[in-house]
């Protein structure tokens, strides 16, 4: 059983004097009153692999008794001040389900005691005038002692201020211009475990830089394919959990890899590159399936719940809810394997590998404005003849077929415009925004083509089993009037991505 929550909170060293040097905080935004709480005594195991990987990507994993929250803490980095807390009951090892949601960062690798923490800790919380709990205010006295062979011992004070629930993130401002008048300076550590590894010797060697030329074609392209790496690795442990948007979003974070590679194929070595685009696209299928599923599911829904009553006819919210729970059921058990399998753990590896040593080309390491303007100008002209078979095709399969094909490739230019976008400025912007504009365009009307197929097939089983089958037909004929309406926006829509003044500032 596991229980998360977010939070967010700074880390100061404390003013001269301690806790009688700290000021009074009521009447600083809403809080009310301010009252004292026991003290308490906190012992910490802090676990993570021999060579630190959880620490390097600010990872924390603890064993903690003493408190009011006794157990295993699995904190993930969000953004600013806030982290998501991940919680199971006490148990001698690590529990199972907080291994699986470290796979990403860990690969397998096992883990261990790394560093001790223990902290004689006096809480004040901060109440506002109905008396619920705002904030906490906690001095902390620390003893770290290294678990592993060769580390030290280190002892400190640390102030840390933690909002509770709900709590806008205006209050840490407000709270801090007070203590910094009291002489309160922020932590230079973000966590007791980095402060603890540093000062017992333990912290983990920066990575070497590889040898890439600094504000080159090269340097930009890895440092996109990096971001979008990391990315990948940060939302394993929500798309686990199956939480809301994660699976969709590492999905598109296939797709942006993918499309990287394969664009600045000038770059980087596409004999090193193609196996990884395929298996970001085995990565991206397997994903896809639950995220096609759960978008097909709520676009008939809102169909069917827009229809006046005397058009539905049959059990049909019934049956849509039975394909939805049965066909989501198989969905999110692909995520699953997919996520466990070895195949993944070893793409995450290769992504690694490619960014230590990456396979560049003689163009990496030239100036990049005339590459990265060449490649995003090579993606509009592939999108451009995929945009005229498609029109020339007759109506049916087969030009369905060919607007799909011209939604990939509008995809194509967007993300080979967003990694040129630090180098080529707003005109890449640009273009890369209409091209999304026919990629969304073209999007819904492939939502369009393949909801007509999924409610034939709901119809038939409908009827297979004597039920009505109108009410489905007749959603099949507003998503095939949809399809044809969305057909006939995209003249316009691709008028203004093809006009030739949106591609002048690249081709010089």
């Amino acid at each position: 059983m596991t229980q998360s929550k977010r939070e967010t909170e700074r880390k100061y060293e404390p003013p001269p004097g301690g806790a009688a040097g700290l000021p009074d905080l009521t009447g600083v935004g809403p809080v009310a009153s301010v009252t004292a709480g026991g003290p308490e005594e906190l012992d910490a195991v802090y676990h993570d692999t021999a060579d630190l990987r959880l620490a390097r990507s600010l990872v924390t994993l603890r064993r903690r008794t003493g408190g009011p929250d006794a157990g295993w803490h699995l904190k993930l980095p969000l953004t600013g001040d806030s982290r998501e807390e991940v919680w199971a009951p006490l148990s001698d090892d690590v529990p199972g389900s907080l291994r699986e949601l470290t796979l990403s960062r860990t690969r397998g690798a096992g883990l261990r005691p790394v560093v001790r923490v223990r902290s004689s800790r006096t809480v004040r919380r901060l109440r506002d005038a109905e008396g619920r709990v705002l904030a906490e205010l906690s001095l902390d006295e620390v003893r770290a002692d290294a678990a592993v062979s060769g580390g030290g011992r280190a002892a400190w004070a640390e102030l840390e201020v933690e909002l509770a629930d709900g709590v806008h993130a205006g209050l840490l401002d407000a709270i801090e211009k007070k203590l910094r008048k009291k002489g309160a300076v922020r932590a230079a550590s973000p966590s007791k475990l980095a402060r603890a590894l540093r000062e017992t010797g333990t912290a983990p060697e920066p990575a070497p830089a590889p040898g890439v030329v600094a504000g080159s074609a090269g340097a930009y392209v890895l440092a996109y394919v990096a971001e979008q790496a990391g990315r990948l690795v940060s939302l394993d442990p929500a798309a686990r959990r199956d939480l809301p948007d994660a699976v969709h979003q590492m999905r598109v974070t296939c797709r942006r890899l993918r499309g990287c590679l394969r664009s600045y194929r000038s770059v980087l070595d596409r004999r090193a590159t193609d196996p990884l685009r395929a298996e970001l696209r085995w990565l991206a299928g397997e994903l896809g399936v639950a995220r096609d599923h759960e978008v097909l599911g709520e676009r008939i829904g809102a169909a069917l719940a827009g229809l006046p009553d005397e058009l539905v006819l049959g059990p049909v919210a019934a049956r849509l809810r039975v394909w939805e729970v049965s066909r989501g059921g198989e969905a999110r058990s692909r995520v699953r394997e997919a996520l466990a399998a070895p195949r993944y753990l070893r793409l995450l590896d290769a992504l690694d590998a490619l960014a230590g040593q990456p396979p560049l080309r003689a163009k990496a390491a030239g100036k990049p404005t005339r590459t990265m303007a060449r490649a995003v100008l090579k993606e509009y002209a592939r999108l451009a003849t995929r945009m005229d078979r498609a029109s020339g095709r007759p109506s049916g399969r087969s030009r369905e077929t060919g607007l799909h094909e011209a939604r990939k490739a509008a995809k194509g230019l967007r993300y080979a415009a967003e990694v040129a976008r630090p180098v080529l400025g707003e005109p890449v912007a640009r273009l890369g925004g209409r091209a999304k504009a026919v990629q969304q365009l073209l999007g819904e009307h492939q939502d369009a083509v393949v909801a007509q197929e999924t409610l034939r097939g709901l119809a038939v089983a409908a009827h297979a089993a004597g039920e009505q089958a109108f009410t489905w037909g007749l959603l099949h004929g507003l998503e095939r009037a949809g399809a044809e309406a969305r057909r006939r926006e995209l003249a316009e829509v691709w008028r203004t991505a093809s006009d030739p003044a949106l591609r002048v500032p690249l081709d010089r």
